[in-house]
């Protein structure tokens, strides 16, 4: 378990092709380390289809996109102020994002950024969210498929880097990729593979498994949260789920 005298929060990048699970899994994660006493967990929804936010029983007011695009049109038309008194209401307004309910907060990163290079507005909102995220034991970020985007879109700092995968052949081959881009593109200092909806929860998941992937565990197919998501439940809601279950193994294995 975390100890936020010990140093930043630790931070768990959730990655993997569409379809895969990985909001599932993100918002699986924020519910167990909220479990743990006193902890203080910040989701970030960084997948446009705002699918974490749902999960945890959020509805985004205001994202960090929409920041963004506010500061790039104030600077463009010439209004809000000179240049520094626009960047330095930027901490303000991204706080303004934040939603916080006890120990959890959440932000939204929003859709896709348009075209144009912002490079310096890019690099203070990165700035901004690691310094919001040092306030918290834990992040969660539910990344979009590929990793690219958390280096240049929400933060560098990441410490723990999860890849989540189904049982195809083409799912082990994202995951590999996946893996290969975030060594270049993320410094985290962990890797873990979690194999989702598989077939048996727990093992070994086989020599399917590619090479420099740390299995953390099998999530099992669970009608429970099947059924769960069809009622529009929240992930705090949810009860008897044997992938919930088999989650926690996966947190035990990886040592969070």
């Amino acid at each position: 378990m975390h100890d936020d005298t010990k140093g930043p929060a630790v931070v768990i990048a959730v990655c993997g092709k569409g379809g895969a699970g990985k909001t599932t899994v993100s918002a699986f994660l924020t519910r167990l380390l909220l479990e743990r006493a006193e902890a203080r967990v910040l989701a970030i929804d960084a997948d446009p289809a705002a699918g974490l936010a749902a999960s945890l029983g959020f509805i985004p007011r205001i994202t960090v996109d929409d920041v963004r695009t506010r500061f790039i049109g104030e600077v463009e038309a010439g209004t809000g102020g000179d240049m520094a008194e626009v960047v330095a209401s930027l901490d303000y307004r991204l706080f303004g994002a934040l939603e916080e309910r006890g120990r959890l907060a959440f932000l939204a990163i929003g859709r896709p950024e348009k075209e144009g290079c912002y490079c310096r507005v890019n690099d203070l909102l990165k700035d901004i969210i690691a310094s919001i995220a040092d306030n918290f034991d834990y992040v969660v970020i539910d990344g979009e498929a590929g990793v690219e985007q958390i280096n240049r879109r929400v933060m560098e700092r990441v410490t723990h880097f999860l890849i989540v995968s189904d049982e195809s052949a083409r799912g082990m081959a994202v995951a590999k990729t996946l893996l290969d881009v975030a060594r270049e593109a993320v410094r985290f200092k962990n890797a873990g593979f979690i194999q989702n909806r598989a077939a048996v929860a727990g093992g070994s998941g086989g020599s399917r498994i590619p090479e420099g992937l740390r299995l953390l565990g099998r999530v099992p197919e669970d009608v429970a949260l099947r059924e769960h998501d069809v009622r529009g439940g929240t992930v705090f809601e949810l009860e008897g789920s044997s992938a919930l279950e088999a989650m926690k193994g996966c947190l035990r294995a990886w040592g969070i």
